[in-house]
């Protein structure tokens, strides 16, 4: 039996606009194994960002349950959302949300400030992520000093400083040259396959898709197909 972190059962998410109901995820079910890194694809108005934020606990659904490490979600207040967050998430996004004024190592430590670390024990888990995503040598320069590529690198050690259990990711490498999209998706790979770490990530790219474990594909607010997609050149 598989260990799963993600465990959605018959969700759906509607909303009011006008005099219109707006239904983007309809009886929606997906369990996703810890440790894999899922992909998720579609048009616009398919649904995927909405399940993303349902999965990170930034939204909440209609009906149905939403399983993240046995602990369902879609019963916590917004408070309680909040809080869960900050422990079990980490995000990354397109265009990084890095604070420009600050060091690439002020910015990872953004989410220990929430925390009740010590100052010593900040910088351990700073350093750690640095180096896992290949900037040590990077850690006091400013965003600006940096390529888009260590900059997505800033936002991930940011993503990961606190251990959570899932990572997601809205169009991450949606920014990026080619090159520097590879780097980073390798680098979300190893997270999962190495780290542990379960990895949902939104992407229009069907390259950044094929780097993922599998691949959904969702339609109006349903899946229509999905892969197994094992490309040994992001592995």
């Amino acid at each position: 039996m598989k260990d799963n972190l993600i465990s959605i059962k018959s969700v759906t998410k509607s909303f009011t606009k006008g005099k219109t109901t707006i239904t983007p995820l309809e009886n929606l079910s997906l369990d996703v194994p810890r440790g894999e890194f899922l992909s998720l694809m579609g048009p616009s108005g398919s649904g995927k960002t909405t399940l993303l934020n349902l999965i990170a606990g930034i939204d909440t659904p209609t009906s149905g349950e939403i399983l993240i490490n046995g602990e369902d979600i879609s019963q916590l207040s917004r408070a309680q959302l909040t809080k869960w967050r900050a422990v079990h998430v980490g995000y990354i996004f397109q265009l990084y949300h890095l604070v420009p004024i600050l060091s690439a190592y002020e910015n990872v430590e953004l989410p220990l400030l929430l925390g009740k670390y010590s100052k010593a024990e900040r910088k351990k888990k700073i350093n750690a992520a640095l180096e896992l995503v290949g900037l040590s040598d990077r850690a006091d320069h400013r965003p600006s000093e940096l390529s888009g590529g260590q900059e997505q690198r800033v936002a991930i050690a940011r993503a990961i400083v606190h251990d959570p259990d899932l990572l997601v990711a809205d169009e991450p490498t949606g920014d990026l040259d080619r090159e520097s999209a590879d780097s980073i998706l390798n680098l979300l790979n190893s997270l999962a396959k190495d780290h542990g770490k379960t990895v949902v990530m939104v992407t229009h790219d069907p390259k950044a898709s094929a780097a993922a474990h599998r691949a959904l594909q969702l339609e109006k607010g349903q899946f229509s197909s999905e892969g197994h997609l094992l490309n040994t050149s992001t592995q």
